[in-house]
């Protein structure tokens, strides 16, 4: 019998966890699927040992696993299949397979592009775009980070678009949002590259709420999840081969 094991970063946020569970059980009724859990690499429980586990107890005799991460980094190539490799030691007759995380890819970038009209409206020739990633020391973020600026910036036609991150990585969100904002005549539209809410993405709006009441035009997007093709990719992920 097949499961799907969902595996997400975890978070402090309360309202992050609720929403990722509300997520995924708008996922979880998309998929004809009889087994399906969700679990998480660190900070929320259950944590990955405990999903399998109850994948293993409904009777599972294969497992996908399905990351919830956006790009390959650290966790994709060495976190996730460490938390796993005890897991399919000690059930070696149950085959597991671990889904690609989403990766660059056109139908997201069109409906982050939405996503963006949808909070600030149509972009003019003098708006700005900041695209703030969570950060990480794998070469290849940046290298992925520059195609999502390049394709946001074709898709529309704001006057810049720059790329910062949260952590582990140059430039970060203060030189981000200084370099900008330097002699901006139009909007600054900061766009969170996050799936889900959590302290990170309340952080960020804090920052651009002070800003706002300091007089800059300025807004933050919304997180990736609340747009459909989210939940669209991670049921392709889920079902595809």
């Amino acid at each position: 019998m097949k499961a799907i094991l969902y595996i997400g970063h975890g978070t402090r946020s309360k309202k992050g966890a609720v929403e990722i569970r509300a997520f995924i059980d708008k996922v979880k009724a998309r998929i004809d699927v009889p087994i399906q859990e969700l679990s998480f690499l660190e900070l929320t429980e259950p944590l990955i040992e405990e999903g399998f586990v109850a994948c293993v107890e409904q009777g599972a005799t294969e497992i996908d696993v399905v990351p919830l991460f956006l790009l390959a980094a650290g966790h994709i190539k060495l976190d996730i299949p460490e938390a796993l490799a005890p897991l399919i030691s000690l059930y070696p007759t149950i085959p597991v397979k671990i889904k690609n995380p989403f990766g660059v890819q056109e139908v997201i970038l069109d409906g982050v592009a939405e996503l963006i009209k949808d909070s600030a409206g149509e972009i003019a020739p003098n708006d700005r775009l900041l695209i703030v990633g969570v950060g990480s020391s794998d070469p290849d973020v940046h290298v992925n980070f520059g195609k999502i600026a390049h394709g946001l910036g074709d898709r529309l036609r704001p006057e810049s678009v720059s790329v910062c991150y949260l952590a582990a990585t140059e430039p970060k969100l203060n030189e981000g949002l200084e370099s900008i904002s330097e002699g901006a005549e139009g909007r600054v539209i900061v766009v969170p590259y996050m799936l889900f809410t959590g302290l990170l993405l309340a952080e960020l709006n804090k920052i651009v709420r002070t800003r706002q009441k300091e007089g800059q035009r300025i807004l933050c997007t919304a997180a990736l999840s609340s747009h459909t093709v989210i939940e669209d990719i991670v049921i392709e992920r889920a079902v595809g081969e």
